[in-house]
């Protein structure tokens, strides 16, 4: 009897674990190739979101870790601090997932930026 309640017990965890590990994860989840109009030009960049809700920019300025990301169903947010030529600048980031495109703005101290994207 012992041995069966430990079976049991054994095949109700591992259950619960597969059903953990199959649970959808965000669309926003993978990399993305992005096109942001500034008031300086086009910038492009890669952006990579995970599902734990870590994320990175890599662009022309370098790596930049995200932080604040918010993935909620097709939504993402996050916050970025990046260094532009000397001028610290503090972005949040609001947008939408539609299958293989991204879109959405940066809020800044200079206005909205428009951002676009495609999934790699």
């Amino acid at each position: 009897m012992k041995h069966l309640v430990r079976s049991l017990s054994v095949a109700t965890v591992l259950v619960l674990l597969a059903a953990c590990a199959s649970a959808p994860s965000s669309p926003a989840v993978g990399v993305w190739d992005v096109g942001i109009s500034t008031p300086v030009g086009d910038q492009t960049g890669v952006w990579t979101f995970a599902a734990d809700g870590t994320g990175m920019m890599q662009s022309d300025l370098g790596d930049q870790e995200l932080s604040g990301v918010t993935l909620d169903g097709n939504s993402i947010s996050f916050l970025v601090d990046i260094d532009a030529g000397g001028q610290a600048l503090s972005l949040s980031f609001t947008g939408m997932v539609d299958g293989d495109s991204l879109t959405g703005e940066f809020g800044s101290d200079f206005g909205a930026f428009a951002v676009s994207g495609t999934r790699q």
